[in-house]
């Protein structure tokens, strides 16, 4: 949902870059969790407070009371429950949380990699993918475009591309 950029002020506060389609959409929780998903050590944490400050967000934690302490949680994930999210119908699509782990094929049937993460780059979303077995390039960016982006299936996990693996 977020990352932690680092700390804003001296009390405690931090500076977070949400990854919501409202910039605000992460202030309607009460709790996080942070972590980071390479060590899978998740941690609760209550807000207290919370503003938007141009295209980020100052967040007041709880926990934190200081500078220092909000330093230490610099490049952890936001996450929250799933089941705060919205129910989503077919017609209105998926959470980019969705798409994690999902097999990417291309239209000759290639197997590219998993979808590891999904970031904006203000044109457009971009999808990662990575694949251990290729030597040269372990990871492939894919715009999220309808061009690039023939077919999500959640039920066979598989997302199928009009995209090559040279690219």
């Amino acid at each position: 949902m977020g990352h932690v950029l680092g700390p804003f002020g001296i009390r405690g506060w931090i500076r977070v870059q949400p990854y919501t389609e409202q910039i605000d959409g992460l202030l309607q929780y009460s709790y996080w969790w942070l972590g980071a998903e390479e060590t899978a050590q998740w941690r609760k944490v209550i807000l207290e407070a919370g503003q938007i400050n141009g295209n980020h967000l100052n967040i007041k934690l709880a926990e934190l009371s200081n500078r220092e302490q909000a330093a230490q949680l610099k490049g952890l994930q936001v996450a929250v429950p799933r089941d705060y999210f919205p129910v989503l119908s077919s017609e209105q699509g998926y959470y980019w949380s969705d798409l994690i782990g999902k097999d990417v094929i291309n239209l000759k049937s290639d197997y590219l990699g998993k979808v590891t993460g999904l970031f904006e780059t203000g044109a457009n979303d971009v999808l990662r993918v990575q694949n251990d077995s290729i030597k040269e390039f372990k990871e492939i960016l894919i715009p999220f475009i309808k061009q690039a982006i023939i077919k999500v299936d959640l039920e066979t996990k598989k997302i199928i591309v009009d995209w090559e693996s040279d690219y």
